[in-house]
């Protein structure tokens, strides 16, 4: 009995990985849509998307199974428990990539001017990502205190975007609607920023049993 248990852990613990890093890969994507216009990243953005999604179903079944079947207590409850709540960060980290993929894809809208920070908020969240789930997979305390303060970098950094995307309009470098297609975009990416930071937590959560929220 506990062989398998220890399988399905195993197995919850790999399939994680797996979501994490198809999250890492979408928001990576995403830079590449927005710096360069590629209609081919923003394509597999909505592919991964799609797997993330199905992804996420996945874990959620073997979740619910480990805890009808093997009711885990303390340190192994609370590894299921911060899956549960992480995948749904996950998933809406790969929605929001594809929501700016969608965006760049209809609008047609080029480069940002380098005047307009948006592509330093791609690579700040981006690197969020991709350290929470290292957190995750190191179960490493200290990764994911940084990933929560990091938080506040793109907080500041979205807010300088909208100075910068007023600015641009009245210098007449970008229009009224690149700038609020740009808006939009910078808004997801705060977002984003804002998962990253909630798996971190639940990542602490997994190893501490304390959640900032509690």
């Amino acid at each position: 009995m506990r062989m398998n248990y220890d399988r399905q852990l195993e197995v919850l613990h790999t399939e994680l990985i797996e979501m994490g890093a198809l999250c890492e890969q979408a928001i990576a994507r995403t830079y590449e849509v927005l710096m360069q216009g590629s209609q081919r990243s923003a394509q597999e953005i909505m592919q991964k998307d799609a797997a993330i999604d199905a992804k996420e179903r996945e874990i959620e079944n073997l979740c619910l199974r480990v805890i009808l079947q093997q009711q885990p207590v303390a340190g192994d409850l609370r590894k299921v428990s911060a899956a549960l709540k992480m995948i749904t960060d996950m998933e809406r980290i790969g929605d929001q990539a594809a929501d700016i993929a969608e965006i760049v894809k209809t609008t047609g809208l080029g480069e940002p001017d380098s005047s307009i920070r948006l592509g330093d908020m791609a690579k700040e969240t981006a690197d969020m990502v991709s350290r929470s789930i290292d957190a995750y997979v190191k179960q490493d305390l200290n990764i994911a205190k940084k990933v929560i303060a990091s938080d506040d970098i793109v907080d500041q950094l979205f807010d300088e975007v909208k100075k910068e995307l007023l600015i641009g309009i009245r210098s007449g470098v970008i229009t009224d609607a690149q700038s609020m297609d740009y808006l939009m975009i910078a808004k997801y990416y705060e977002r984003i920023g804002d998962h990253a930071t909630n798996i971190a937590e639940w990542v602490v959560f997994s190893i501490t049993g304390q959640h900032k929220g509690e």
